[in-house]
């Protein structure tokens, strides 16, 4: 049910300092900030913002390839409509990470953090401390397009409300369904024609045909590799496979929901089962000895070796893997009939509402104007430039009255070009708004096709949801997660290259218990209960 909420007008501009009270993320006590936006002839509707020029100073992340952000036409144009001009102090995402410590704690703060690079545990903690404002009052003064979609959408509401219930930073959203299955298993069908074998359509048949290419020498070089893979790699990991050989759907999180109970899945038995088999399946030489120390670059590599040695393989997409031109060798298999009868997709935790794109500090002095600044990004058509790039370059208008992509220049791929031209940051491409406002890229558009006709009809539990965990949570289980990621693929990798889970799997489970699993899933359902409530 769609929650209420009213629009309240922040009246005439106001000729002195409109002041407000904002609670601390503790509880303890309440910060007063001024807000001297009116000094600048702050409007509360149309354009420009404000009538005098207003400089504020932002910092958080950038891609790798991005310019200045000030050099882009797109915030050139914010610029021009706002009367807004940004210092951007934003940096590649591995620079930040070794500077936003000491800039959050030296108290030299910017007035915003746009694509915040501030991770969960950090929200919590920075709101705590009064450090990061909460913002819902704001958005209900000063940020008509995101109060709408708020109301409309209480699931991204939900999805942004920290357990104290305040707003301290707004979302990023692009819901095209394509995260949820990232883990395509493709093969060879040159080799299949070659060695007069179907399709396979059950975890059995699979298996047979990986052992026709290993005993036939299907490459013809001796050096034939089945089957190569990335356990825990958001998507080369051989997720459906463990669904398919033992019943329980799996991710990179080893966290699932079903029927709104969250599980572990290394602690089933019906993971026991799959690894057992997997064993067998590298005793028979099936298995590529590297899939458990390979990095990405190692692993891509295998698929445009000179010879071609690479049987199936869990990846994004096939052409990434293997190149353009050996692409049409290879063709994704469909969800396999597991050992029980039933076909079962694996669905992700990758979120589409994402936390952070945008936080105000408490040393901001215009905090109505940064927020309607934020709020006019969340305008469909600028959220779509904001992702994409401005119109005119990167988009154009198509016969369908959608915005569509304009194909980038030979020597430059399409995820290249938007490093450049595209900002990011607070944004809302929602699913409607691929149908009123922007087209999805080629891209998607196919990848969307490929999700909805061969994985979502078969998915086997829900995702975990965006759910925003309080300081308490994440302090009581950080360790906890970590110690338990490392046990779960330490063991998963020796149980296959050596075997012996059966023997072990009893002492694994205890030891896993007495490092917390349980008390790790007590804290996901709780936070997961909540949410739910709030949605």
């Amino acid at each position: 049910m769609a929650l209420s909420r009213k629009y309240a007008a922040l009246g005439a501009v106001l000729a002195g300092t409109l002041m407000f009270t904002a609670c601390s993320g503790g509880g303890s006590g309440t910060t007063e900030l001024k807000d001297a936006s009116a000094d600048f002839g702050f409007q509360e509707k149309g354009f420009p913002i404000v009538s005098k020029q207003l400089d504020l100073t932002f910092s958080g992340t950038k891609a790798a390839l991005a310019p200045d952000y000030n050099t882009m036409t797109v915030v050139q144009e914010w610029e021009k409509a706002t009367n807004v001009h940004i210092k951007w102090e934003n940096l590649p995402e591995t620079v930040f990470q070794e500077k936003k410590n000491l800039l959050l704690a030296s108290g030299d703060l910017p007035d915003a953090f746009f694509n915040t690079g501030l991770t969960d545990a950090e929200i919590a903690t920075y709101s705590a401390s009064g450090t990061l404002i909460p913002l819902e009052g704001l958005i209900e003064k000063n940020a008509p397009n995101l109060a709408k979609l708020l109301s409309d959408r209480p699931d991204i509401k939900a999805a942004i409300t920290s357990s104290d219930g305040h707003i301290y930073s707004l979302p990023s959203i692009e819901e095209l369904g394509l995260v949820q299955f990232p883990n395509e298993l493709a093969i060879n069908t040159s080799w299949l024609k070659k060695l007069n074998i179907p399709m396979p359509k059950t975890i059995d048949e699979f298996h047979d045909a990986l052992l026709a290419f290993k005993t036939q020498d299907a490459s013809g070089t001796g050096k034939t590799i089945p089957l190569s893979f990335m356990p825990g790699s958001w998507c080369g990991d051989i997720v459906d496979l463990i669904a398919a050989l033992g019943g329980v759907p799996d991710n990179m999180d080893h966290r699932i929901v079903q029927d709104d109970k969250v599980i572990f899945t290394p602690t089933q038995d019906g993971y026991k089962k799959a690894i057992q088999t997997l064993h067998e399946w590298y005793q028979e030489g099936l298995i590529d000895p590297e899939s458990f120390s390979q990095d990405d670059k190692a692993y891509l590599a295998k698929g445009k070796a000179a010879a071609e040695n690479l049987g199936s393989f869990v990846w994004w997409e096939v052409p990434e893997m293997v190149g353009a031109d050996r692409a049409n060798n290879y063709a994704l298999v469909p969800v396999l009939e597991g050992v029980d009868g039933k076909r079962i997709a694996s669905q992700s935790n990758n979120q589409e509402i994402a936390r952070g794109a945008f936080a105000i500090t408490r040393t901001n002095k215009y905090p109505a104007a940064t927020m309607r600044w934020a709020d006019n990004l969340y305008d469909p058509t600028q959220s779509a430039q904001a992702n994409w790039g401005p119109i005119g370059e990167t988009l154009q208008k198509g016969d369908s009255g959608l915005l569509t992509q304009i194909p980038a220049q030979a020597g430059t791929s399409e995820g290249e070009r938007r490093q450049k031209v595209a900002p990011g940051g607070p944004k809302a491409n929602t699913a409607e708004n691929f149908t009123t406002v922007v087209a999805p890229e080629p891209r998607a558009a196919e990848r969307q096709k490929t999700v909805n006709e061969l994985y979502k009809p078969f998915a086997g539990n829900d995702g975990y949801p965006p759910v925003a965990l309080s300081n308490e949570e994440l302090q009581q289980i950080s360790s906890i997660q970590t110690d338990i990621t490392s046990l779960v693929k330490q063991n998963m990798a020796k149980w296959i290259v050596s075997g012996g889970i059966d023997q072990e799997w009893d002492g694994y489970v205890s030891q896993l218990k007495n490092v917390g699993v349980e008390k790790m899933i007590e804290v996901y359902q709780q936070a997961y209960d909540r949410y739910k409530k709030n949605s």
